[in-house]
């Protein structure tokens, strides 16, 4: 069993999902949540509690695996910027533990879970609730990313070891 956390950065809201794949691949749901960054009183307090927060989610759930969702461009550069600091907040909380991390932007996410890469976010949180064989309830909207984000690595990585192709190569296309 490989446990693996996927992490959607915001730096408002960064969502964490986690999910137990077994070796044929099938995959189980275990956890999800949003850290709420909100309650900081600046920018760089935010990424503090980023920080805090995915080491107690890394200490209490002890992943071997972690994915995250690489940068796309805003249309307003500073919520990119501002997106590109807590996206390097949470690799350098991760990269400390020494825990493997895969990147896949977006449209890669999206193909992966619904079949296209122009997938809406209601496309993408029924096939993860089907997926992992969850109620038909609302999950929070980060929080359902970072489990796409996990599913899309838990895929990636049994396609690599029936094929023989490297997770990267096949990350490459479409990102």
């Amino acid at each position: 069993m490989t446990r693996i956390l996927g992490i959607d950065p915001g730096s408002q809201r960064t969502g964490v999902g986690i999910i137990d794949v077994a070796p044929g691949g099938r995959c189980t749901y275990v956890h999800c949540e949003a850290l709420v960054l909100l309650d900081a009183e600046d920018f760089p307090s935010r990424l503090g509690l980023l920080c805090e927060g995915l080491e107690r989610v890394l200490d209490e759930w002890q992943p071997q695996e972690v994915a995250i969702e690489s940068v796309f461009m805003d249309k307003s550069a500073t919520s990119a910027l501002k997106l590109g600091h807590a996206r390097g907040a949470a690799l350098a909380t991760v990269v400390r533990r020494k825990v493997p991390i895969a990147e896949y932007g977006p449209r890669v996410v999206k193909q992966s879970l619904v079949g296209r890469g122009a997938a809406d976010k209601d496309q993408v949180q029924h096939m993860v609730r089907l997926l992992l064989n969850l109620p038909a309830v609302k999950l929070q909207a980060d929080a359902a990313d970072a489990l796409a984000i996990a599913l899309t690595h838990a895929h990636m990585r049994e396609t690599a070891a029936r094929t023989g192709v490297a997770t990267a190569l096949l990350r490459r296309k479409g990102t």
